[in-house]
C-alpha cells in the first residue's frame, strides 16, 4: 500500500470558493490527504453546496479539518460578520482550523492619506486594482452586474482578531502582508471542548 493511500482523509470547507481552481488553494491543503469541498453562493460556479456563509446548513456540525475563507469576510455586513465566524466555527471539528483572508484595511489606508484612491497598486487576474477596488470592491466587476464583488466592511489585524475571538476562536494569529497583496491572513482554531 502506498504511503498516500495509508493516510487519513482531512476535509476542509473552501467557503466562497468561486470556480474549481487548484492554483488558488493554499499549499497546507494541497497534500494528497486534502479532500476540497466547495461551498458558493453562486450556482453557476458548481460548488459542492450552494449556500451563504452566514448560515450553512447544508454543512455539517463539527464535520471539518479545517475551514479556508479568501477574501469573503469583506463582502458582509458588519453585523454578518459574527454570523459567518459562528458557522466557520461549527462546521469544524474540534480542533479544526479557520484561514481567512481578507483585505488590510490599515495598509491601504496608508495610500488613501497620500492621495492615491484611484491609481493601481497591484495587477490581479481580474485587472489593475487600486484603493477604490479595495475599500468597496471591484469597480469592473460591479460594473457587470456581479454585485457579490461588493465591498461592505473591513478589518485591520486587531479587529479580524477581535472578531474571530468574539466568535470562539482560540489559537489566534494574525499576519499582515503589506505591498503588493495589501491582505491580512488569519488562523484560529476551535477549541476541543467547543
Amino acid at each position: 500500500m502506498a504511503a498516500t493511500e495509508m493516510e487519513p482523509v482531512s476535509f476542509f470547507l473552501h467557503v466562497g470558493s468561486g470556480p474549481k481552481n487548484p492554483k488558488k488553494i493554499p499549499a497546507v491543503f494541497q497534500g494528497a490527504q486534502w479532500r476540497e469541498v466547495r461551498l458558493d453562493i453562486d450556482p453557476k460556479v458548481a460548488p459542492d453546496i450552494v449556500g451563504d456563509i452566514k448560515a450553512m446548513p447544508a454543512a455539517e456540525t463539527a464535520r471539518f479539518d479545517a475551514v479556508y475563507s479568501s477574501h469573503n469576510l469583506e463582502h458582509l455586513l458588519p453585523h454578518e460578520v459574527p454570523l459567518a465566524l459562528a458557522e466557520f466555527l461549527r462546521v469544524l471539528k474540534p480542533g479544526g482550523q479557520a484561514l481567512v483572508s481578507c483585505p488590510d484595511l490599515q495598509s491601504v489606508a496608508a495610500h488613501i492619506a497620500q492621495g492615491n484612491l484611484t491609481e493601481p497598486l497591484y495587477q490581479s487576474p481580474a485587472g489593475p486594482i487600486a484603493p477604490l477596488d479595495i475599500l468597496y470592491g471591484h469597480r469592473p466587476s460591479l460594473a457587470r452586474g456581479n454585485l457579490f464583488m461588493a465591498h461592505r466592511t473591513g478589518f485591520t489585524a486587531q479587529t479580524l482578531a477581535q472578531a474571530m475571538r468574539d466568535a470562539g476562536f482560540a489559537d489566534i494569529q494574525v499576519q499582515r502582508r503589506g505591498a503588493p497583496h495589501y491582505e491580512l491572513r488569519a488562523q484560529g482554531r476551535r477549541p476541543a471542548g467547543a
